[in-house]
């Protein structure tokens, strides 16, 4: 299986491919001004977090909506990566009214695909400012913090998801599990 990571100026984008090569993933990380046609045979893309404010300087997120419009497998946004899925597919990135940072509590509404086999609540890392504000239409929320209503997304019709903590980091209590079951979201849509 073959999943790079996009990077987007994220400060744990080689955490995302250090977890991806732990669970023995063939990875790299990209450049997000890499054209969808030369990154090659890939079965998933992981957008990473980054330095951006999304809602403000989108231009720095690179091919990001080159990929979401274009690839015909998984992706997995995220923070930044998030922020810029959901504002490309019509919803709205804002402050966060209380911003987080560090240890924050995860409640899992829909297990979905991501969350299968994970409690409903679990310790979740956070550094964002921002946040999705507005769900794009065709999304769905998966999980929230007591801070932030939207942590977890998944379209409906096509294996795309967006998460607003960091699962690649220690700290994220099921955070391989997350990526586990990402994995076999691509497994799946392989066969």
């Amino acid at each position: 299986m073959k999943v790079y990571v996009v990077d987007n100026g994220g400060q744990w984008t080689h955490r995302e491919w250090r977890v991806l090569k732990y669970l023995k993933v063939e990875t790299k990380i990209i450049p997000n001004t890499t054209p969808l046609a030369e990154i090659g045979e890939v079965d998933a893309l992981v957008l990473s977090g980054g330095s951006p404010r999304v809602a403000e300087e989108s231009s720095r997120m690179g091919n990001n909506g080159e990929y979401l419009d274009k690839a015909n497998f998984p992706i997995l946004g995220i923070c930044a990566g998030m922020h810029f899925m959901s504002g490309h597919f019509g919803g709205a990135t804002a402050p966060a009214k209380i911003p987080e940072f560090g240890k924050t509590t995860l409640y899992v509404d829909d297990a979905d695909d991501l969350f299968i086999g994970l409690p409903q609540t679990f310790t979740v890392w956070e550094s964002h400012n921002d946040e999705v504000s507005v769900l794009p239409k065709g999304f769905k929320v998966l999980a929230r913090s007591d801070n932030c209503p939207i942590e977890a997304v998944r379209m409906v019709g096509r294996p795309i998801y967006g998460l607003q903590f960091h699962p690649e980091v220690e700290n994220t209590e099921h955070g391989y599990d997350i990526f586990k079951n990402f994995l076999k979201v691509v497994e799946d849509w392989k066969r």
